[in-house]
């Protein structure tokens, strides 16, 4: 088991390692060379720019005993496909039960944008949403780490 970070732009990379530490989960962060992550005792992987170049390579080390953190909803659907588990950077759980939502709002928005209209970015990022990232990876890591147990 192992969790994976989509690290371009993710503003959990620490908290998640701390998170991993403290369940001896290996991480692994994957980004472009726009983003050098380097982080003591953590494998990074740099991958060549290019549309989706991050994302593919993470979709191809994935197996379904992991864990990947990502905001890609595009991404998440192929981890879910392999049947790993996803988070978002707020604590978010991707699931076959929302990742079809999920996706068609983001097409909606990117119809909207592309016929002119200006739309809200993210809000602020606050400490409660540092708390809900946290609460949801150690909820996965317990489950991953349960799975694996009865699997044994």
């Amino acid at each position: 088991m192992k969790i994976l970070i989509d690290g371009d732009g993710c503003p959990v990379i620490d908290l998640t390692i701390k998170v991993a530490r403290k369940y001896g989960i290996e991480v692994v962060i994957f980004c472009d060379t726009a983003h050098m992550i380097d982080r003591l005792g953590v494998k990074t992987i740099i991958i060549q720019k290019g549309m989706d170049a991050v994302d593919f390579m993470i979709a191809n080390n994935v197996h379904k005993e992991d864990i990947v953190v990502t905001q890609d909803y595009g991404l998440a659907a192929m981890i879910l496909s392999k049947k790993a588990a996803a988070i978002n950077q707020n604590g978010f759980i991707y699931t076959e039960g929302n990742i079809d939502q999920l996706l068609f709002r983001r097409h909606v928005v990117k119809v909207a944008r592309k016929s002119g209209a200006r739309l809200k970015g993210p809000k602020k990022r606050t400490e409660e949403d540092n708390i809900k990232f946290k609460e949801g990876l150690i909820k996965l890591c317990e489950a991953k780490l349960a799975q694996e147990k009865t699997t044994l």
